[in-house]
């Protein structure tokens, strides 16, 4: 087979659509895994520049991030305290009803067993 520029090839055209569609989806591929890659780099010089920042703070800023923090445990706990102190007060509550309830039953039983 002697192969020259006029040697002619003959595929049919769904061949030929199926490769021009396979090299377009490789190159969309392409370009995706790219821009990814270039989002994840930017992403990463960010967060490194953002962990030197902080590395570079003044101690006066730390000891006020870690009174904050300090701060916050300590409101935290108040709010649980609170909720249980409400929490509380519906149980008093109740057993106060409770308690005149049975009171008001021990007083008819006396004057029951009393009157006869």
């Amino acid at each position: 087979m002697k192969v020259s520029e006029n040697t002619s090839v003959a595929m049919p055209i769904k061949n030929m659509v199926g490769i021009v569609v396979a090299v377009a989806m490789g190159v969309f591929a392409y370009t995706e895994v790219t821009a990814r890659l270039t989002s994840l780099e930017t992403s990463r010089e960010l967060f490194e520049n953002d962990l030197l920042k902080k590395s570079q703070q003044v101690p006066t800023d730390q000891e006020q991030y870690m009174l904050l923090e300090s701060v916050f445990k300590d409101v935290e706990k108040l709010i649980e305290n609170q909720e249980q102190n409400m929490t509380n007060k519906v149980n008093i509550e109740f057993l106060k009803e409770q308690v005149r309830k049975l009171q008001e039953d021990v007083e008819k039983l006396i004057r029951n067993g009393s009157g006869h």
